[in-house]
């Protein structure tokens, strides 16, 4: 039996930490799959706030979410996952979700940023409740991707020395850089 891909690795790990009425964040919402699997667990009462910064994504995400009879839990912002601050209170949030890289049966070149991603970051880590998590997959296998990556390791580990609980999950050997998730747990205080 193979481990699991890192995005659904994900989603089983998340599944226990998120309620019904709770508010989530798809912080790049691509073509819907984290979206979907976030407004399912949200319940009726619960909200999902999605950011993508490609049309298409928002298109692909939106189209996803309707099919599977979730979009009155899901607000869709074509905007970049840096101004998620302005969609929600601070510590309002349970879970927010990176899914970082490239749109899939999109333009490889254009990739979520590094700069752009830790900015974005800052602001969830404002945004989670305490106990709250937040999950990023990372894909190094690009070059852009490989500094990301890189960066957002790094940011997250700095967190551990403030209370965070950080883990990592990947597969290490592999032919080329494998993607890999990163998840962090809020201190409680």
């Amino acid at each position: 039996m193979m481990p699991p891909r890192p995005t659904e690795l994900a989603w089983m790990l998340l599944r226990g930490a998120i309620r019904a009425g709770d508010l989530v964040i798809d912080a790049t919402a691509g073509n819907g799959y984290d979206t979907v699997f976030l407004a399912g667990c949200v319940g009726e009462s619960g909200r999902v706030i999605a950011f993508d910064v490609q049309e298409a994504a928002i298109r692909s995400a939106r189209s996803r979410v309707v099919a599977a009879g979730l979009d009155s839990r899901v607000d869709f912002h074509h905007a970049s996952h840096a101004g998620m601050a302005a969609h929600a209170a601070a510590e309002s949030v349970s879970v927010v979700m990176f899914n970082l890289g490239y749109l899939p049966g999109e333009d490889h070149g254009l990739t979520t940023q590094a700069w752009e991603t830790l900015t974005a970051m800052e602001e969830a880590a404002s945004l989670l409740k305490p106990g709250g998590v937040l999950s990023v997959v990372c894909y190094p296998g690009h070059a852009e991707g490989a500094e990301e990556a890189a960066r957002v390791e790094e940011w997250l580990c700095a967190r551990a020395s403030s209370g965070w609980r950080v883990a990592k999950y990947g597969m290490p050997a592999t032919l080329r850089p494998a993607p890999f998730l990163l998840l962090a747990a809020k201190n409680e205080r």
